[in-house]
């Protein structure tokens, strides 16, 4: 999220915003790097996952490293902008490209479920019903296949 923010920051000319978000990232991904090598490392039945071979992982380091290439050289030619000490605040909420959600209000009840219709439907007080017995299973016998034997002139030809 840092990456693409620092992208979006240096897209409006905040390079030095951009670089020390660059940064954040570069330390977050470093820290990612470390705990994916350490996961393809352990053993037991998920080894086969590799997260730090992953074609996306392996693209947002060096989009990583050349986003912040470009932006400090950007810096030290055009912008000679001051980088902050502290990260830039990420928004966490988008405000496009996403629909507001409508909160769930359950339906109201309906005037024929009372309390009394509630309680009569107890499971516990239902009939027995003895005509539910499972059926022993029945021996299959098995059946004697006849032996068939490939025929050249069975009729059939192929053209």
């Amino acid at each position: 999220a840092y990456c693409y923010h620092g992208q979006t920051l240096l897209a409006s000319d905040k390079c030095g915003e951009a670089i020390r978000s660059l940064q954040e990232s570069e330390k977050f991904f470093a820290k990612a790097e470390a705990l994916c090598k350490e996961y393809g490392e352990t053993k037991g039945p998920g080894t086969t996952a590799k997260p730090s071979g992953h074609l996306f992982f392996r693209k947002l380091g060096s989009l990583i490293k050349n986003s912040l290439e470009k932006c400090q050289r950007e810096n030290g030619f055009i912008y000679f902008q001051k980088v902050p000490a502290e990260a830039p605040q990420l928004e966490l909420k988008a405000n496009y490209g996403l629909v507001e959600p409508i909160p769930f209000e359950f339906p109201a009840l309906n005037a024929h479920w009372t309390p009394e219709t509630v309680a009569a439907f107890d499971l516990t007080k239902r009939p027995k019903d003895d005509t539910a017995k499972p059926k022993p299973d029945e021996e299959v016998k098995p059946l004697k296949e006849p032996d068939i034997k490939p025929q050249k002139d069975s009729g059939c030809q192929i053209s």
